[in-house]
């Protein structure tokens, strides 16, 4: 994608238009698919398309002839990157495509097509139009326009339509109805009934997709403004069985007193109750997952889901792990999965709120986050929980100044490290040594002002004459 992010909104038709004036008017450069989307939507600041009449070799000569760095990245698509400023913009000549035999990619493409031919080939109506370069500071711009498939009114009617037969367009790219349900997240949009109803028809075709391709598009989804949306949306199309069947148990399973939802829909209102942040989304989204297989009943007819939470974990690191994420988006998810069901109370005491501290702390969960994700899950469960939510924020205020007190909360922060407990008892390390280091982190944690090498010391020598 060509890559103005980073330009600002004033800064871009400057630099849009240089470049138009390098290749000459008749170029036909135009500024094409979600960037002219976006702008209509007032959404300035995204990534930018540009397409061309003229073919990739003269695009190559002319910016060269204006002293411009050309990079030949994508010939064969009839692509290529002119640097502005340091800035890399690609470049595409208008194209048709030819067949696609794998659901992934044209066999090939056609150059030199007119512009209406080069939209036809995009997924949907709201990113097939165009807006030539040299209206983009023009008042009435918008008049400018090329929108032959009615882009334009999709956008003002909040509707995603596929361009011509939607059969036909999911079944050119399988990644495009899971591309569908994210701008639904993204935009807040419905889509259009008769592409929705071909998304269940064209599976076969989406099950083509790389895991890498689909981990990129689900985690634009879970961060949209409406990802509840795309959520549901995978559900009833069929496409999260494809990739993450570990969700159709969630949908239906009763849950207890507490809970108006069933466990999918509690766990959609998690996600739209926290930030819009990677690690907190998919923590919000996984977070349940072990419900079903641990749901239980009592004697009292009461419904139970003991140490759901570590079937979670181990449910969702399955699921990341074929989405091949990154081992510290992964850590950091299983972190905050594991660790969300501790409910601390008026009951406990500063040492119990420093033991779960620790416990954050030796998993390496910030304490935001995890105060993000059980706040989440509190609003997601009823109406009625005010009380639980008042609760929980005077327990949290007290937790966070237990924390600012920095008190020691692993092994590594005793005030005698492992060889000062190895010369203190005259002993060679091995296992004793970590039973010894609990023992006292443990006391530590009871009473903070034990962490001094003189109280240690003591606390040392007794635990090894009642451990010989």
């Amino acid at each position: 994608m060509p890559n103005l992010c980073n330009v600002s909104p004033e800064d871009a038709p400057r630099l849009l238009g240089f470049l138009q004036e390098a290749l000459e008017p008749e170029a036909g450069l135009v500024l094409v698919g979600g960037a002219v989307r976006d702008r209509l939507l007032g959404r300035e600041g995204g990534d930018w398309d540009l397409a061309t009449a003229l073919l990739p070799e003269i695009v190559i000569g002319r910016a060269k002839q204006a002293g411009l760095r050309v990079i030949p990245t994508g010939l064969q698509h009839g692509t290529v990157t002119v640097m502005l400023e340091g800035r890399p913009v690609e470049i595409t000549t208008y194209r048709g495509d030819g067949n696609y035999l794998d659901g992934r990619r044209p066999e090939s493409v056609h150059l030199g097509v007119a512009l209406e031919e080069d939209l036809a080939r995009r997924d949907f109506t709201v990113n097939a139009m165009a807006l030539p370069i040299e209206a983009m500071n023009q008042v009435d711009w918008r008049k400018h326009l090329v929108d032959p498939f009615g882009g334009q009114a999709d956008l003002e009617a909040g509707l995603l339509r596929a361009v011509g037969d939607p059969l036909v367009r999911f079944q050119e790219d399988g990644l495009r109805p899971l591309r569908a349900c994210r701008f639904a997240a993204q935009l807040g949009f419905g889509i259009e009934p008769s592409t929705l109803a071909a998304i269940p028809e064209r599976l076969e075709v989406a099950q083509k997709v790389s895991v890498e391709r689909v981990f990129q598009e689900m985690n634009k989804l879970l961060c949209g403004k409406d990802a509840p949306t795309g959520l549901r949306l995978l559900e009833r199309s069929g496409l999260v069985d494809l990739w993450m069947p570990e969700f159709r148990p969630l949908v239906g399973c009763a849950q207890n007193r507490y809970h108006d939802l069933d466990a999918w829909e509690h766990t959609l209102a998690v996600v739209a109750a926290i930030p819009a942040e990677p690690t907190l989304r998919w923590a919000a989204l996984l977070h349940d997952l072990g419900k079903p297989g641990s749901r239980s009943l009592g004697s009292d007819g009461a419904t139970h889901f003991f140490n759901h939470e570590a079937l979670s974990v181990r449910l969702a690191g399955n699921l990341l792990g074929r989405l091949k994420i990154s081992r510290a988006l992964l850590e950091a998810v299983l972190g905050l999965v594991r660790h969300h069901g501790q409910r601390p109370s008026a009951q406990w005491g500063d040492a119990a709120c420093r033991r779960l501290l620790a416990r954050l702390k030796a998993d390496k969960v910030p304490l935001d986050a995890w105060a993000a994700l059980r706040r989440a899950d509190i609003r997601g469960r009823m109406e009625s929980l005010e009380a639980m939510q008042q609760e929980f924020e005077t327990e949290l205020g007290r937790i966070q100044r237990l924390a600012e007190a920095r008190p020691p909360l692993l092994a590594r922060d005793l005030a005698l490290n492992g060889t000062e407990l190895m010369d203190c008892l005259a002993r060679p390390g091995g296992p004793w040594l970590g039973q010894l280091q609990a023992y006292l982190l443990d006391r530590v944690l009871e009473n903070p002002g034990l962490n001094t090498p003189e109280a240690l010391a003591p606390l040392a020598r007794a635990w090894r004459s009642s451990n010989p």
